[in-house]
């Protein structure tokens, strides 16, 4: 049997670049894009913690008019308008319905993906001021949260439905920190959360551990209907902490789209 021949150099080099990249190609069919395992654990895992998301960055067309939000007449502050006119012109609630939490006004706005309103209502939220949570204070039996860590943080959230330890229907904002949107629940009269979120003013709406308490006929009506299957964006607006720290990448439509012309 002759004896094998030995390729020369230049083959040689030849056959190993054609492996490498063969080697590519396989490894880019079988392995999933970037991101697409983080989605797929979400997905399996509704409990785990809703994570933070960074604010988009988004740059509107320059030959696009601006996409503004529709208050529907709504009375709403200024936060309110600057926030969901940025939501709606730069597409950061991706897609989906969003909610602007107003905690200053101790006000919800529920908004379509289009941007318009759908419905707004009085809330209850954390007696604590603050914008930030606690490290640890979702993992506490709820007699031993201390007045001072009972707040209501302040951000961007991706919110999803689930059920508390009750077990009730809840929209989970922050599942680490154990914040969630849900029905008000008048189990202590002396609390007088019915009373708190008929009365006109906001001083007493503070009383919540952290969560977010809604009238319950918007609960069932408006907010449930709407995250009962789907996930949606909550932007939960300061209190203290300046509104452009919190929304990095917040602009006014107007100026944005007049900049790039």
């Amino acid at each position: 049997m002759p004896a094998a021949r030995t390729p020369p150099r230049d083959d040689a080099l030849a056959g190993l670049k054609y492996g490498l990249l063969l080697g590519c190609a396989v490894l880019a069919l079988v392995l999933p894009p970037a991101g697409t395992r983080q989605a797929a654990v979400a997905a399996m895992a509704p409990h785990a913690r809703l994570a933070l998301q960074a604010p988009g960055s988004t740059l509107p067309h320059a030959d696009a008019a601006p996409r503004l939000a529709d208050l529907r007449g709504e009375e709403a502050s200024e936060a309110v308008r600057r926030v969901a006119d940025w939501v709606t012109d730069s597409g950061d609630h991706q897609g989906l319905h969003f909610v602007i939490l107003d905690k200053r006004n101790a006000k919800v706005f529920l908004f379509r993906p289009d941007g318009s309103l759908r419905a707004a209502t009085p809330v209850l939220l954390g007696s604590a001021p603050g914008d930030h949570t606690v490290e640890g204070v979702g993992g506490k039996p709820i007699h031993a949260v201390l007045p001072e860590e009972r707040t209501t943080p302040a951000g961007r959230f991706v919110a999803q439905a689930g059920r508390n330890t009750t077990p009730e229907d809840v929209v989970w904002v922050d599942y680490a920190a154990a914040v969630s949107m849900h029905r008000v629940r008048a189990t202590d009269p002396r609390e007088r959360r019915l009373e708190r979120l008929a009365s006109p003013g906001v001083e007493d709406n503070r009383i919540s551990y952290g969560c977010i308490n809604m009238p319950v006929a918007f609960f069932e009506n408006e907010l449930w209907p709407v995250f009962q299957h789907s996930r949606g964006i909550v932007y939960v607006l300061p209190e203290q902490l300046p509104l452009q720290q919190v929304f990095a990448a917040l602009y006014a439509p107007g100026e944005r789209h007049a900049g790039l012309r």
